[in-house]
């Protein structure tokens, strides 16, 4: 039996396969030279790939593989409506598309900076953006964490009820739909950002959460690694808990056990100005119980003189529950088999790392 694993990176997308539970190995190398800042891999085997494509001067691109990856075309990229005279905010044009998925309807969904979310009714032959959303008056309060303008890089759907669906943007809070995108509503109560002045520091509309996943078997179990702490949501996003992990609670990558909702991965590093492993040495926190505890894993990780960060969407848990993968700035991709337990590296060697999905 064969399991992929997709690789986005700033020179192309690298498709990893492994074969009967033996080693990872680079199997093909897509848009060799061209940043893949996020990959949408098939709803079933053989199905359709999406990669979104920065190629800066010559814009965003969607290229869309219907045979596996040996061949692609390109898909007309999400694309926003003219900016009226005067619009605040930053400008309506595309600068990255940060967020791509599937919900069981079929529907696809797509996350931008800056801050739009967009919808294909036929797997990404045409987009359509959520006006509901882009004309929320509070997005003109959402502001750039990283980039210059906010973005949308989570989106959990529900996957039995898939038009329930909540964002996570930076800087920008949690949002929550029940019907689909008719509706919208903040849902980020319990969050702190210690970056803003203490009064102002609980306002949900100012939140940096830097990635939010939710847990498959129980969606109402939402676990967030923000800009100042981890937070956990059993009621789908209404109320946010505090966690607090091990060695720092600051990081940007976060991955939920798709069958244990008390389950999940988080990768800590030293925030703001330096953001890099804490002591140089890489760990990944693994809580079991919902956050009250936490194991902290180095078996397998450099632990010195390492500087490899994990972004947001550079660490991904197979839906066994068992099998993990990330992917660093510096290039490294390590893999591990036991959830978490050990790890071993599998490339040294490839350009930084945007995202990692299992196929």
């Amino acid at each position: 039996m064969t399991t992929t694993a997709w690789i986005g990176t700033r020179k192309g997308l690298f498709e990893l396969q492994q074969r009967d539970g033996d080693g990872w190995s680079v199997a093909r190398h897509h848009f060799a030279g061209d940043p893949v800042s996020m990959v949408l891999p098939p709803a079933v085997p053989g199905g359709r790939v999406i990669a979104a494509l920065n190629l800066g001067h010559f814009g965003c691109k969607l290229q869309a593989s219907d045979d596996g990856g040996a061949t692609w075309h390109e898909l007309p990229a999400p694309a926003f409506p003219g900016q009226p005279e005067g619009a605040e905010g930053p400008a309506w044009k595309l600068q990255q598309i940060w967020s791509l998925e599937r919900g069981s309807d079929g529907r696809l969904w797509a996350g931008t900076i800056p801050g739009g979310l967009f919808v294909s009714e036929d797997d990404g032959e045409r987009w359509s953006l959520v006006e509901s959303l882009w004309h929320q008056p509070a997005r003109l309060g959402w502001f750039g964490g990283g980039y210059d303008a906010p973005g949308i890089h989570s989106i959990c759907i529900h996957p039995k009820q898939p038009s329930q669906v909540l964002l996570g943007i930076s800087c920008g809070g949690a949002w929550r739909t029940e019907d689909g995108g008719q509706h919208w509503q903040i849902s980020a109560k319990g969050m702190r950002a210690d970056f803003m002045p203490p009064e102002q520091a609980g306002e949900e509309n100012t939140q940096d959460p830097h990635r939010i996943v939710a847990c498959e078997a129980d969606p109402r179990v939402l676990w967030c690694q923000h800009h100042n702490g981890v937070w956990r949501s059993e009621d789908g996003g209404a109320f946010w808990r505090e966690i607090k992990p091990p060695v720092s609670g600051f990081g940007f990558a976060v991955a939920a056990h798709a069958a244990d909702p008390l389950t999940a991965w988080f990768v800590p590093a030293v925030k703001d100005e330096r953001r890099l492993p804490v002591d140089g040495a890489l760990a990944v926190n693994r809580t079991r119980d919902g956050g009250e505890t936490f194991e902290t894993l180095r078996s397998g990780l450099p632990q010195q003189h390492c500087y490899d960060l994990v972004y947001r969407h550079g660490l991904a848990a197979h839906a066994d529950g068992r099998r993990l993968m990330m992917g660093s700035t510096t290039g490294n991709v390590w893999a591990s088999g036991d959830a978490g337990d050990h790890w071993r590296n599998v490339s040294h060697t490839l350009p930084p790392v945007y995202c990692v999905r299992f196929g």
